[in-house]
């Protein structure tokens, strides 16, 4: 196993594949295939079905995740990326907001055998509703189908104090008439209007269409 080199010694790669340290061993969260290597399982991290994952892939120059990070995780869907992200902070704490409750069922089972896993049924437009729940965070990690993405993970990173963040910004959910590149960059417009400087900002293809991902830090 070779450690990634922006996410060295949390994210491994073996065969074009990517890994996480199991947290929990033994657990599948997705179907994903396990390997045992020097006395240590690692969960296969399908860039497919993560558009983290795919960040990485494609070569992410930026990795604002650490072993003891404080994450606040909008749009967790059914735990996919939120499980590989327990693996990575495994001295840290995970908030999981997520509104469909179909999906939170999913993400609360989730969430069961892997304790630094926080999940919060909520709407990431409105932080106010789970700023109960959470605390100040380091970063914050947004995937929200829905419109005023770069505003939405701006507000939540100022009203949780979070100096980092990663966005994948959805095109078709902000604007289906419109290329993705003009929405691409009216987000990056909207977070320097907001005070955040673009660390780096890259395309998702070929793993997802019309997402790229933004990583940001605050001015």
């Amino acid at each position: 196993m070779i450690p990634v080199g922006s996410a060295g010694g949390l994210v491994y790669s073996e065969n074009d594949k990517l890994y996480t340290v199991s947290s929990a061993p033994g657990t599948r969260v997705y179907g994903e295939r396990l390997v045992n290597f020097s006395d240590r399982e690692y969960r296969e991290w399908n860039p497919r079905k993560s558009k983290l994952a795919a960040y990485i892939r494609n070569g992410g120059s930026v990795f604002p995740i650490a072993k003891d990070s404080r994450v606040l995780y909008l749009g967790a869907s059914s735990g996919t990326t939120a499980s590989h992200i327990s693996d990575i902070a495994t001295e840290g704490k995970i908030y999981f907001v997520e509104f469909a409750p179909r999906m939170f069922r999913d993400l609360v089972a989730t969430c069961a055998v892997r304790p630094n896993m926080i999940p919060i049924l909520g709407d990431a437009a409105n932080p106010e509703e789970y700023q109960f729940a959470v605390g100040q965070v380091d970063m914050v990690y947004a995937d929200v189908a829905q419109k005023r993405q770069a505003d939405i993970i701006a507000d939540n990173m100022d009203f949780f104090h979070a100096d980092t963040g990663m966005i994948a910004i959805k095109a078709r959910s902000e604007d289906v008439a419109s290329h993705p590149s003009e929405i691409y960059r009216a987000s990056e417009k909207k977070l320097k209007e907001r005070r955040f400087a673009i660390l780096d900002s890259r395309d998702l293809e070929p793993y997802e269409n019309d997402h790229r991902m933004i990583v940001l830090r605050r001015v």
